[in-house]
């Protein structure tokens, strides 16, 4: 923190996307630099691009920099990490903007592991094009799983009505019942708890896990994965003091609201959780990267190459992905000051 405020690190993801509007969106009150100071890992001549193409903001004052070390806490910092000669095409899925946003994210995790920025909030990438252009990960999730070196982590979408985590994430369907365990879903309920207490506050989170199966198997007549891996797994996070209750069956669970009188929600598998979270909170939606030792924050959207360029990009799942992130760092340090106070005695 530098004068009592968050730094906060921002990576644009795909200049052709969206990514740059709606940081820009979020961005335009002048009045938020008094809570923290924002860091964009990008392009002030990008930037510059897509400012002009939105209307209805004000003048921003902007500070370029080659290093977050120089951020001013009083401006909109831009440290220019890409080449000069950069060209943008709106809408475009292209090689050099796909190497834009790895180079974004390579030096934001740098400046992360170095303790210039305090959090990372990272913009919409193409996972696609990131990978055709030798980027050896599925997504954000991953990378900073890796280059943190933690043996699990836990994608957890988060929201003021719902938070929803998976057991399995960027894989394929097919793939989903041979990667299921009972330690699996086990690591993800020690990990669900952990965060809940320490980054969001939570004092005995209840945890729902939902089945793998319509109906939850049906006894064994549609799948046996409830009674042979989710059960035991519940059963022993029970054993462990984690309060966590299933499994349910997916459409009734959303379709009743049942996860309002949970703290979190378990899904097997991506699509899972992630259609009914954003079906229920997707202009809020926050996509948390939990069991990290730093805080990581994301918008639930992609790319949205079909609106870019057009100043029809929604930033609220942006602005939310911020403040988020803010709200973590500082829970953070009041759950570790607590805790290191009660160790004391």
């Amino acid at each position: 923190m530098k004068n009592g405020k968050v730094t906060v690190g921002i990576t644009p993801g795909d200049g052709n996307g969206i990514g740059y509007e709606v940081i820009i969106k979020s961005l335009a009150d002048a009045r938020i630099l008094s809570s923290f100071t924002p860091v964009i890992y990008g392009s002030s001549k990008i930037f510059g691009f897509y400012r002009k193409l939105i209307h209805n903001i004000d003048q921003m004052d902007t500070n370029v920099i080659s290093s977050a070390r120089d951020a001013h806490d009083k401006r909109l910092n831009i440290v220019n990490c890409l080449p000069d000669n950069i060209f943008v095409e709106p809408g475009q899925s292209t090689p050099e903007s796909a190497k834009s946003a790895i180079r974004s994210l390579e030096a934001a995790v740098a400046d992360l592991q170095n303790g210039t920025i305090d959090v990372l909030v990272t913009g919409p990438i193409n996972k696609r094009a990131m990978v055709n252009e030798g980027f050896g990960y599925t997504g954000h999730t991953e990378y900073l799983q890796h280059h943190f070196n933690v043996p699990d982590i836990a994608m957890l979408m988060v929201s003021d009505i719902l938070k929803v985590s998976v057991v399995t994430g960027h894989i394929p369907l097919k793939e989903v019942v041979a990667t299921l365990s009972k330690e699996k879903i086990l690591s993800k309920l020690r990990l669900l708890k952990a965060s809940l207490e320490r980054d969001f506050g939570i004092d005995s989170p209840k945890i729902a896990v939902l089945g793998l199966n319509p109906h939850c198997g049906d006894g064994g007549l549609l799948g046996e994965e409830e009674e042979k891996i989710i059960k035991p797994a519940v059963e022993e996070a029970t054993r462990e003091g984690i309060s966590a209750f299933g499994p349910y069956s997916p459409d009734g669970f959303f379709g009743l609201g049942n996860y309002g009188r949970f703290d979190a929600t378990l899904a097997m598998y991506h699509d899972q959780g992630l259609a009914p979270f954003k079906a229920l909170a997707f202009e809020r939606g926050v996509n948390y990267t939990a069991g990290l030792p730093i805080v990581r924050t994301s918008p639930d959207h992609g790319t949205a190459y079909e609106v870019a360029g057009r100043d029809e990009a929604d930033p609220r799942s942006m602005m939310h992905s911020i403040y988020t992130a803010i709200d973590i760092f500082k829970s953070r340090q009041r759950y570790d000051a607590l805790h290191a106070g009660k160790m004391r005695k």
